[in-house]
């Protein structure tokens, strides 16, 4: 056997248990977590009235954060940090994020629970690579293993949990080294979460018309604006986290403004709008009701609305469920504006608004094919192309990176501008 043959073997066996422990370990862990905010989210359903105990729910958070002295925690932004910068990610990071988003859940925040399983793998990732004493670059490796599994453990799409994290650290540059353990954990793990009863949330889309030039034009158009909203998203998250943080410089102070803002958001839509409390909670239901045509046409405004206040509230769980519900809103919005096919145009608004939120196009593709099958797949692809390229360098994650430009093939080793009128180059000095 020849010296690079030998390597790959090594490599081969060498992942494929590390793969295999943490898509049992962390898929297990990931499985909890899901049964926990399921637990949290049932309840909420049941009695809404638990929504008064969100300040004490919003303290609660920032209680656990001080005890784990994790005050400084930058969520998903932490573990892109420890990929591309070798930072370290605490493994009090784990019982953060599972407590606080089970809390979060309880009391009807509007937030997610897949940011929440991003953070928690890559933690316990960290973790397991000391058990087996790697050594930095295998580390990295190892995070990105376990945000795989655990993304799919609790969120059951395999496919686009192994590539997802490989693809959204540093854009347009994969980790293929982490292909094998990423794609064996991930499809381990989401076989553990359905060995306890445990499955993925699918939104079937069979009915789609041929895919011919009105189609495509209109997808065209219909996902500028996808980009257009998802520019306005990012930089609202990222403005709006920091003027806050500046000017409620008290977290306790912050959490309780953020419950009962959310308290009082959940009244006046109760009382003058849609009579429910369809802006609660992560949004599958929400994301249920668009795909039906029953969501008001303001929906996807309201939700971004209440996904702000939690999150610069303290409330715990990260955007992604959230950013899936917005898209279909808008797509289902639009659909009924224009008499297009509702539960199609649903579809295409999640894989426009996800791409454009999370700069991961070849992630968005597969998620749709898991989520919706793959009939409607040239609508998606289209969607997600102009998308990803006209959301330019924003996203949900600041400290995401993006080696090479999204129009032109240049170097430019930048992250995105946090300013709409910031110069690309600008930002490329600045970090």
């Amino acid at each position: 056997m020849n010296e690079s043959a030998k390597t790959n073997a090594i490599y081969f066996v060498k992942w494929s248990i590390y793969a295999i422990v943490t898509g049992l370990t962390i898929g297990l862990v990931g499985m909890l977590f899901r049964k926990g905010v399921d637990f949290g989210i049932a309840n909420w359903k049941q009695h809404p009235q638990f929504i008064l105990l969100s300040p004490l729910s919003a303290l609660l958070i920032v209680a656990l954060q001080k005890s784990l002295h994790e005050e400084k925690n930058g969520g998903t932004n932490t573990v892109i940090d420890s990929v591309t910068e070798g930072k370290h990610i605490t493994v009090q990071t784990s019982p953060l994020i599972f407590f606080s988003t089970v809390l979060s859940h309880l009391v009807g925040a509007s937030v997610g629970r897949e940011g929440a399983a991003l953070m928690m793998g890559g933690s316990l990732g960290e973790a397991l690579s000391k058990l087996f004493r790697m050594d930095e670059k295998d580390k990295r490796i190892a995070i990105m293993c376990g945000m795989s599994a655990c993304f799919s453990a609790i969120f059951g799409t395999p496919l686009a949990a192994a590539v997802f994290p490989m693809e959204m650290i540093s854009v347009g540059v994969m980790y293929y080294a982490a292909l094998i353990p990423c794609l064996f954990a991930s499809f381990i793990a989401s076989h553990v979460s359905l060995h306890f009863g445990v499955a993925g949330e699918v939104f079937p889309i069979t009915e789609v018309p041929g895919f011919h030039l009105p189609g495509a034009v209109t997808v065209i158009l219909f996902s500028m604006l996808c980009a257009l909203l998802a520019m306005g998203f990012s930089i609202i998250l990222y403005r709006g986290h920091h003027y806050t943080a500046k000017r409620i410089p008290n977290p306790w102070l912050r959490a309780l403004i953020g419950a009962f803002a959310l308290i009082a958001l959940t009244a006046l839509n109760q009382r003058f709008f849609t009579g429910a409390l369809d802006f609660n909670g992560g949004g599958f239901g929400l994301i249920e009701k668009a795909f039906r045509g029953e969501a008001a046409w303001y929906s996807f405004l309201f939700k971004i609305l209440f996904t702000c206040v939690c999150i610069f509230g303290s409330f715990k769980g990260g955007e992604i469920v959230p950013t899936l519900t917005i898209g279909a809103c808008f797509g289902a919005a639009f659909a009924q504006l224009f008499h297009l096919p509702v539960q199609l145009y649903a579809g295409i608004g999640i894989a426009a608004f996800f791409v454009g939120m999370t700069n991961s196009p070849f992630s968005s593709l597969l998620l749709c094919f898991e989520l919706f099958g793959f009939e409607g797949m040239p609508y998606y692809a289209f969607a997600i192309a102009v998308s990803f390229t006209l959301s330019g360098y924003y996203g949900l994650y600041t400290s995401q990176k993006f080696p090479y430009s999204k129009t032109e093939a240049l170097f430019i080793n930048r992250k995105g501008p946090r300013k709409l009128w910031e110069h690309p180059g600008d930002a490329a000095e600045e970090n």
